[in-house]
């Protein structure tokens, strides 16, 4: 199931829970300041940005691998 994710999609869902949390936040009376607003852009950006440089993509091949593909061509 979660093979299917992708780090640009798991970033965009990240960012839409967010919103949608200060979103309900606002509309529930909670006072938007310039410093609740930092810290909300800090939230936003900075767990993705973590994920983006950690969440690599395929393995390289192993020796065998390569190997096995020459003996194939």
């Amino acid at each position: 199931m979660f093979q299917s994710i992708t780090r640009p999609i798991a970033v965009a869902i990240w960012c839409v829970l967010l919103l949608i949390v200060a979103g309900v936040g606002a509309l529930a009376g909670v006072p938007i300041t310039p410093a609740a607003s930092s810290l909300w852009v800090v939230a936003c950006v900075v767990p993705p940005a973590i994920m983006l440089m950690v969440w690599r993509g395929a393995p390289p091949q192993t020796v065998a691998e390569v190997l096995h593909a020459v003996d194939q061509a």
